[in-house]
């Protein structure tokens, strides 16, 4: 078979009505190395980047409760910042770079997915049409 280890996919592909970040960034532990209270960090085993996690909302509105958040992996070699906030938002948007999924079988028994990430970042601002930009453009016509 052609696919070994993780798969790469887009942000849209994942998140395509957004996603927002709702924790903190965090080391990911190396529950083997981390012995005695003393704490290892998780190094990715491709690419041995530090592993670091942050949770994040889906925008997605017809996901129940339950599965809206998820946790992303960040590798990155120092702790990655989430974008500043946007004001009058609850939540800060983001996206995020270089993403792959691999797909695992969790411990009810249901197929999941462990989203790794290369980079995070501020989403990209969209054109969008507003009703004023829309009449001058008829009107132009």
């Amino acid at each position: 078979m052609a696919l070994q280890g993780p798969i790469p996919v887009t942000f849209e592909m994942v998140f395509p009505h957004g996603c927002y970040v709702v924790g903190e960034v965090e080391p990911v532990k190396d529950f083997d190395a981390s012995s005695n209270g003393r704490f290892v960090q998780a190094r990715d085993k491709q690419t041995g980047e530090l592993v670091w996690q942050v949770a994040v909302m889906d925008g997605d509105p017809t996901l129940k409760p339950a599965q809206k958040t998820v946790a992303v992996k960040i590798l990155a070699p120092v702790q990655p910042v989430p974008p500043q906030p946007m004001p009058g938002l609850p939540f800060t948007p983001v996206e995020f770079d270089g993403m792959s999924v691999t797909p695992y079988v969790n411990a009810a028994g249901r197929l999941s997915y462990s989203i790794k990430v290369r980079e995070m970042r501020a989403p990209h601002p969209t054109a969008q049409t507003t009703p004023t930009t829309a009449k001058a453009g008829k009107d132009a016509a």
